[in-house]
């Protein structure tokens, strides 16, 4: 039986716990605090589909949830392990990443400066190997503990067992819908090494006067380039950068630079080549344009923004559309980084 202080709703509205603002019901909703909280439901809800709910950041709702939606709310920091030279923290997996990346740069803790700002919790770091400006969870990632839903057990992974990939990891496959992160190890480094090797961070810094800069003016300088092109989602419901930036070979990107010049890609260690999927959906005639309630962002077009009353479904199709129009005028077929139910 379901313990007093487990707060179980029903028909319950997320309205307010996705960035889209879309208003979808789950069956049984429930916030959980503690692992035990977590258990005691996995085990009362065994035969219901699951889904644990972070920030609601990077997610689409197309349709009423038929399961148990679990709020993750562990949260805290704390630190584990300290050297001369770094540092290793123990995050909630539902503590805020932007708070967390603020505590870490106060406390001159380098590694995750360049990813300010970007929405969400700790625990959906690891699963989606969030990145930004050049830097990747997956490079500060120390270890998770993640709660299996088959066996009702805590197990530790590290790095190489999450199998980190561009915005992949065995959460988005082999583990999808079988465990819950509860919580993760990140090493940082207390004599940081700066990493402004994108060219709009090393542009903000000069606007603002800093030539020699600390952790803390690079978390400054993305939290004005993110703040000037990304909407805010309590305006414009959105879950950041709708699609993955995709990865084709070196022959396929010199023969798109024959056909478009301004094409923009980053050449990567394997060979391959990394487009930007903003500029392609633009150079695709789509930025700033609408299909019903839904609409491309007129700052940034990698990202799909809810207009008002926008259904999940109205916002996947205008990404379908986008999709087409880039495969057809491009041949690269793009992926979307949002988890779409």
């Amino acid at each position: 039986m379901v313990q007093n202080y487990m707060q179980i709703q029903q028909q319950y509205s997320l309205l307010r716990y996705n960035t889209f603002g879309i208003d979808v019901k789950a069956k049984y909703f429930m916030a959980f605090h503690t692992i035990d909280e977590l258990a005691e439901a996995i085990a009362y809800f065994k035969n219901e589909d699951k889904l644990i709910l972070g920030g609601g950041s990077n997610i689409l709702f197309t349709k009423d949830f038929n399961g148990i939606v679990l709020k993750n709310e562990i949260g805290g920091i704390e630190l584990v392990h300290e050297t001369a030279d770094e540092v290793i923290i123990k995050i909630g997996a539902g503590q805020n990443w932007h708070q967390l990346v603020m505590y870490c740069v106060n406390n001159g803790w380098g590694g995750i400066e360049n990813l300010a700002l970007i929405p969400g919790n700790a625990g959906a770091a690891p699963m989606q190997n969030i990145g930004a400006y050049g830097v990747e969870i997956k490079d500060v990632f120390y270890n998770l503990t993640a709660f299996s839903f088959d066996d009702g057990v805590c197990y530790q992974l590290d790095n190489a067992a999450c199998n980190f990939g561009y915005r992949e990891s065995i959460f988005k496959k082999e583990l999808k819908h079988k465990v819950a992160i509860t919580e993760v190890c990140l090493r940082l480094q207390k004599k940081p090494v700066i990493n402004s090797s994108y060219g709009a961070i090393n542009q903000q810094l000069e606007l603002m006067g800093i030539q020699t800069p600390a952790i803390a003016d690079i978390a400054r300088a993305v939290i004005q380039i993110r703040s000037s092109k990304l909407p805010d989602p309590s305006v414009a419901g959105n879950a950041g950068s709708f699609f993955k930036n995709p990865v084709i070979s070196l022959e396929h990107y010199k023969a798109l630079l024959q056909l478009h010049p301004g094409i923009v890609g980053y050449p990567l260690n394997t060979g391959e080549v990394k487009l930007a999927a903003g500029w392609l959906i633009e150079a695709a005639g789509w930025k700033g344009k609408s299909l019903g309630n839904a609409a491309v962002h007129d700052k940034q077009a990698l990202v799909l923004v809810n207009k008002g009353n926008a259904t999940g479904s109205d916002v996947l199709a205008l990404s379908r559309e986008v999709i087409n129009t880039v495969d057809e005028k491009f041949g690269v077929l793009l992926q979307p980084e949002v988890n779409i139910y």
